[in-house]
């Protein structure tokens, strides 16, 4: 959707601010670009819906040369989001969100209904904020109409330059869920420049790591986490860059656990069992774990984890902690582990209607990170730091 072709940009002075720039972005892929100040990311941006002009090579939009556009029609095609969002303080916030259909020449009701349709995807009721006006909303929540009034025209390629900088971390990680979320269902093709790691990984596709003016790694987060292509890339991502692959891994079912279970339908526990057995009609029995286990899973005919019963107390029934489903992140995972101050998880499978899955531990959590590690011996140095214990010598607490 997005060419550079050895992309230059050198101004009157002498500095290059891009220099041979030459990368492709998907159709609908989310690339984010990160740097430090300075580096020539921003410039990179705005060179695509030509706020800056480059001073060498081209740069193609769906396989058309942009230097032939008119701008001023490139930009209608093209969503902007900025850090200062950048409204109108006299209109309202339906009246914002539908500036460039109106611009584009649909009728100011079809506009109007369109705006109000992007509100209510972006998370803002139109009845209850589309008469309002900027001033009258958050931080975050002009944020939001940002990203409507983006979004208004339908562009096929979105630019968005530091969009969750200017809010609080607690807003700006809701924000960036909420990005997430909208982008699935949209499926724009966008450049996303931040100087945040953790954002740039959370939210990109891809990454484009900059040095002084050019890419030092084009890459996927896990990648550029797990591989860094060059001692800059290292040191950029931090020493630290093995939590941060905790962000950008995913729970795995190969990763999990198999521990005792036992349904509340049967009359004694398995050790262990598929959690896929077809659960029978027969009554609820009383609870107790595997004669050889300290303790066990306790299920529900349908599957669904009911609690966990210790050896020394067959018959109480004692809470779970709260599952985890499979796909979310490690590091959220990691974290519900560390909340709960307990030594597992149960895990459940969303597509199976919630039905347990097996038993996350940190030794799994170990285990996920180096299966998915883009190098061939990632993880061996680290190896022996965790002892993977069998099943049967897992403690509940």
């Amino acid at each position: 959707m997005i060419r550079f072709e050895h992309v230059t940009k050198r101004y009157a002075d002498g500095t290059t601010a891009v220099d041979d720039l030459s990368f492709e972005v998907a159709e609908g892929e989310l690339v984010t670009l990160v740097g430090p100040s300075g580096c020539g990311k921003t410039t990179t941006m705005k060179m695509v819906n030509r706020l800056i002009e480059p001073t060498e090579g081209r740069i193609l939009l769906a396989g058309e040369d942009i230097s032939a556009i008119d701008p001023v029609q490139l930009r209608r095609r093209i969503g902007y989001v900025i850090q200062q969002v950048g409204l109108f303080p006299h209109r309202t916030v339906l009246d914002n969100t539908a500036t460039v259909p109106a611009l584009l020449g649909v009728p100011r009701a079809r506009a109007r209904a369109r705006a109000a349709e992007l509100l209510d995807l972006v998370g803002l009721d139109p009845k209850t904020y589309g008469s309002r006006y900027p001033e009258q909303l958050s931080g975050g929540q002009r944020q939001r109409v940002g990203v409507a009034r983006a979004l208004a025209a339908d562009p096929p390629v979105l630019l968005m330059d530091e969009p969750f900088g200017a809010v609080d971390p607690v807003v700006r990680e809701h924000l960036q869920n909420e990005f997430l979320r909208l982008q699935s269902q949209v499926r724009k093709t966008v450049l996303l420049v931040t100087h945040d790691l953790e954002e740039a990984v959370r939210l990109g596709d891809r990454i484009a790591v900059y040095g002084q003016g050019t890419i030092e790694q084009f890459d996927t987060p896990a990648r550029v986490l797990g591989a860094p292509a060059t001692p800059y890339v290292a040191d950029f991502v931090g020493a630290d860059r093995g939590l941060k692959r905790l962000s950008v891994t995913a729970v795995d079912a190969s990763a999990l656990e198999d521990v005792p279970v036992l349904r509340t339908d049967e009359a004694t526990p398995s050790a262990p069992a598929p959690t896929s057995a077809a659960p029978t009609s027969a009554a609820p029995t009383s609870t107790a774990p595997a004669s050889d286990a300290p303790w066990s899973v306790v299920l529900d005919a349908d599957g669904r984890v009911q609690g966990w019963v210790a050896a020394e107390e067959p018959g109480r029934t004692r809470p779970a902690p709260e599952p985890v489903p499979l796909g979310a992140s490690l590091r959220e995972a990691l974290a519900a582990l560390l909340q709960h101050d307990t030594g597992w998880l149960p895990v459940v499978d969303p597509a199976e209607g919630g039905r347990y899955a097996g038993v996350l531990t940190p030794a799994a959590v170990h285990r996920a990170l180096r299966a998915a590690s883009p190098e061939p011996d990632a993880g061996r140095a680290e190896s022996t730091a965790v002892t993977e214990q069998p099943s049967k010598s897992l403690s509940p607490r």
